[in-house]
C-alpha cells in the first residue's frame, strides 16, 4: 500500500482485498497454531503462531503504518507491551518514569524495581529541573505518558525525547489515551510507542491486547524475537477483532472527543466541581502544548468533586448512562474512581504526590448522544445537593 495514503485510509483499508486464495475482501482469520513446512529443511513464511501469524501480522503492519514506525509487535495486553518495551533494562539500569502514570504502570515498575530488575525514578516530567536532574543520572530508558492517566497532564514529547537521546536513553511513549488518530510520538522523536490496544484501537471493550511500535527496524526485530522467546505474543482471534475495531478508529475518536469537549465545558462551569482536567479547555496548563503536538484533545477527562468519597458515592449512584467500570476507549461511556479502581495499587502517599485525590473521577466518553451524557452528569451532580 502506498505510503502517501492518509492515515484514516490506512486504518480503513490496509490489508483489504489482498487474499490470494479466494479473493476475500476482508482478510481471513488464521487460527492455526502450526503451519506446514514445504519440504524437509525448508521453512515457509510461517511455522508456529507464537512466532508469526498472518492475522496478527496484518494488524501489526496496520498499526506500524499508522504510528509511522518500522515494525509493530502485538502482545497479549497493554501491560505486556510496556514490559516488553522495557525488556532491555538490566539490574542497575535506571528508568525514568512519570510520577503520575497509570496505576498498573506504577505497580509494574515498582515491583520490578523492588525485585532488583532495574532502578526506577518517578519524576514530575512537567518540572524541567526535576527532569534534568534525573537525566543527569544517565538513565537507560525514559518513559513518557501524555496526556497522563488520570490527571491529563501534557508534556513536551519533542523536548523530552531529544533530552533523553542526549543522555543516551531510549524514549518510550505510551500513546494509549490519544491513539495515532490524534498523536504520533515517533514523528516527535520517540524510539518506541506502546499501546493498550484494548482501549481506543479496538474501541469495543471486548478484546485485551497490546502493541509496541519501534521507529527502528532492528529494534523492532529484537523485540519481536524476545516476545516469541517469552511467549507474550497475542492471539490471532484477538488480532482479528482488534483490526475490525481499528477500521473505525478515526470516526469514533472524532465523535468521542466532540462529546468530551462539551462535557468538559459543562463540568468546568458547574459550582459543584472543584476542577476539570481536560487539555481542550483553554485554561488547562497544557492546552497550548497539546494543540501543538496533538491533532485533537481526545475523549478522556477527569474532574474533582469537593466532599471526597462520600460525594463520589452519591454522584456515581445517580448515573444512568455512564457505567462505573475500569478501562476506557470503548464506544460506551465509563466513569472510574482512580483511588479505588485504576490506581488502587498505588499507596496513598504516591497518589498524594501525583495529585490523585479521593474526590477525583475519570471519564471515558463514548458515542452516546451529547444531550443524554450532559443530562446524566447533571443527574449525578444534583445528587450531591440531596
Amino acid at each position: 500500500m502506498s505510503e502517501d495514503l492518509a492515515a484514516r485510509t490506512i486504518a480503513a483499508t490496509n490489508g483489504v482485498a489482498q487474499d490470494t486464495a479466494f479473493g476475500a475482501v476482508i482478510a481471513p482469520i488464521h487460527l492455526s497454531t502450526t503451519f506446514k513446512f514445504p519440504a524437509f529443511e525448508q521453512a515457509g513464511p510461517y511455522d508456529y503462531s507464537r512466532l508469526g501469524n498472518p492475522t496478527r501480522d496484518q494488524l501489526a503492519d496496520t498499526i506500524a503504518k499508522l504510528e509511522g514506525g518500522a515494525r509493530a509487535v502485538m502482545v497479549a495486553s497493554g501491560m505486556a507491551a510496556l514490559d516488553l518495551a522495557l525488556s532491555s533494562l538490566r539490574p542497575g539500569d535506571l528508568l525514568v518514569a512519570p510520577h503520575d502514570c497509570y496505576g498498573g504502570t506504577h505497580r509494574l515498575l515498582s515491583l520490578r524495581g523492588a525485585r532488583g530488575h532495574y532502578r526506577v525514578a518517578f519524576v514530575d516530567q512537567t518540572d524541567p529541573e526535576a527532569l534534568a536532574a534525573a537525566l543527569a543520572e544517565r538513565p537507560k530508558v525514559v518513559l513518557i505518558e501524555t496526556p497522563s492517566n488520570p490527571l491529563m497532564r501534557v508534556v513536551d514529547i519533542r523536548r523530552i525525547t531529544a533530552d533523553a537521546r542526549a543522555a543516551g536513553a531510549v524514549a518510550v511513549v505510551d500513546n494509549t489515551f490519544l491513539s495515532p488518530a490524534l498523536q504520533r510520538p515517533i514523528a516527535l522523536g520517540a524510539d518506541l510507542v506502546v499501546h493498550s490496544t484494548t482501549k481506543f484501537l479496538n474501541g469495543h471493550s471486548d478484546v485485551i491486547g497490546g502493541a509496541v511500535i519501534a521507529a527502528d527496524a532492528a529494534m523492532g526485530d529484537d523485540l519481536a524475537a524476545w516476545a516469541n522467546t517469552i511467549g507474550v505474543t497475542g492471539s490471532p482471534l484477538d488480532a482479528y477483532l482488534t483490526l475490525r475495531g481499528l477500521r473505525t478508529l478515526f470516526v469514533r475518536v472524532e465523535q468521542q472527543q466532540r462529546n468530551a469537549a462539551a462535557l468538559a465545558a459543562f463540568l468546568d462551569a458547574h459550582p459543584a466541581v472543584r476542577c476539570v482536567h481536560y487539555p481542550g479547555l483553554p485554561g488547562h496548563p497544557g492546552h497550548a502544548l497539546a494543540r501543538a503536538q496533538q491533532a485533537g484533545f481526545g475523549a478522556m477527562l477527569s474532574f474533582e468533586l469537593a466532599g471526597g468519597r462520600d460525594a463520589v458515592r452519591r454522584f456515581v449512584g445517580a448515573l444512568r448512562v455512564f457505567t462505573l467500570a475500569e478501562s476506557l476507549g470503548g464506544v460506551e461511556s465509563l466513569v472510574a474512581h482512580p483511588p479505588t479502581m485504576t490506581h488502587a495499587a498505588m499507596d496513598p502517599e504516591a497518589r498524594a504526590i501525583a495529585g490523585i485525590t479521593d474526590g477525583l473521577l475519570r471519564l471515558s466518553v463514548g458515542l452516546e448522544a451529547e444531550s443524554d451524557l450532559l443530562a446524566d452528569l447533571s443527574r449525578g451532580l444534583a445528587a450531591l445537593a440531596g
